[in-house]
């Protein structure tokens, strides 16, 4: 009964089709929104926000990004941390070499890293599934030794380079809550242009293309500007996750920092949260971060002398698991167990 629609009436197609139609998920989503803004920055330690929230908020961006790829258009990719390294290296070489603002020079970041997509993208037009995760695969490696040639680092004799000032509407990105304030503006604009677009007609072309591509052809859904479309916007939406993981969190670059375990660490975040979910993206970003500071706070706890390999052991097993788990049981992830219990709470404390 939390969550019963009786006196929610629909007058208008807008209402109908509203991203959050029912009045408490709206009170929800501006409770979490107010708490994020006005009470975590004021509460949170500097641990907390640069240990746990920046990389929550930055995974969740990359997340997004990809799941725009692999659960709407359901085009699978592997190389989600070159993608990101690719947005962090142009963001960094227009910063030193040109006298561009910084708002300009993170859109051109991540047109730049879209143009990446599109180019590793069209093996899509020819191949799907196991031979496109190599494919992409391909293009990790390829674009993190890349970035490695001295020209994008500025022929730094270690490869490894400061971020530089950052400035952004005479606003100074300084401290750790002036970070977390400028991920989280990014991280919520960015979340609702794709919660629409998905929504959109571009979006119904991609579920299209997901579920039945030769049926999509069939009734006039063009699978080459279709997909490459996809690549673009997630490579986007990832490129803009790199330049802010690396210039707010990391504080440096180095292409070693965007290696493969990046790709896999977004992925499983996708999968654990759930394919074809905004929602999904935020709660397995929640989880992927969590879970190895549980494994370390847990076992001190309860007086455990777990080694460093033992809790690394333990959380690939969990992570494991976990995947097989959703791909077998619940191919939606922790989002559909989510909208499980929203329909539970319709009907509490009534069976039916």
């Amino acid at each position: 009964m939390i969550y019963r629609e009786s006196g929610q009436f629909k007058k208008t197609y807008q209402a109908d089709q509203a991203i959050l139609p029912l009045r408490q998920d709206r009170i929800f989503l501006i409770l979490v929104l107010l708490v994020a803004f006005l009470v975590v920055p004021f509460t949170a330690s500097n641990y907390v926000m640069n240990s746990l929230l920046l990389p929550f908020l930055i995974y969740s961006l990359a997340a997004i990004g990809l799941n725009i790829l692999v659960g709407y258009c359901g085009q699978i990719s592997l190389g989600t941390g070159g993608f990101m390294a690719v947005g962090a290296f142009a963001a960094w070489n227009l910063a030193i070499r040109t006298d561009l603002p910084m708002p300009v020079i993170f859109v051109l970041a991540g047109l730049i890293t879209s143009g990446a997509g599109v180019l590793f993208g069209l093996p899509a037009l020819r191949i799907k599934g196991f031979y496109l995760a190599v494919t992409t695969l391909a293009a990790q490696f390829f674009l993190v030794w890349l970035l490695q040639r001295p020209w994008f680092n500025n022929y730094s004799a270690s490869g490894v380079i400061s971020a530089p000032d950052f400035h952004m509407f005479g606003w100074s990105i300084e401290t750790v809550t002036d970070r977390y304030y400028l991920s989280l503006i990014i991280l919520v604009v960015m979340a609702l242009l794709a919660k629409n677009l998905v929504r959109s007609a571009t979006g119904r072309k991609w579920m299209a293309i997901r579920d039945m591509d030769v049926a999509a052809e069939i009734i006039g859904i063009r699978p080459m500007p279709t997909k490459l479309k996809a690549f673009a916007v997630s490579s986007f939406f990832i490129g803009i996750a790199g330049v802010l993981w690396a210039f707010l969190y990391l504080g440096q670059l180095e292409a070693d920092a965007f290696n493969i375990y990046t790709s896999f660490d977004v992925l499983f975040m996708v999968i654990i949260g759930g394919l074809g979910s905004i929602l999904g993206c935020f709660l397995g970003a929640a989880f992927v971060v969590l879970v190895p500071i549980f494994l370390n706070i847990i076992p001190s706890a309860l007086g455990l002398p777990l080694s460093t390999a033992m809790i690394s052991y333990i959380e690939v097993f969990i992570f494991g698991s976990l995947i097989i788990f959703f791909l077998i049981v619940e191919p939606h992830g922790m989002a559909r167990l989510w909208s499980i219990a929203k329909q539970k709470l319709r009907l509490w404390p009534f069976p039916y």
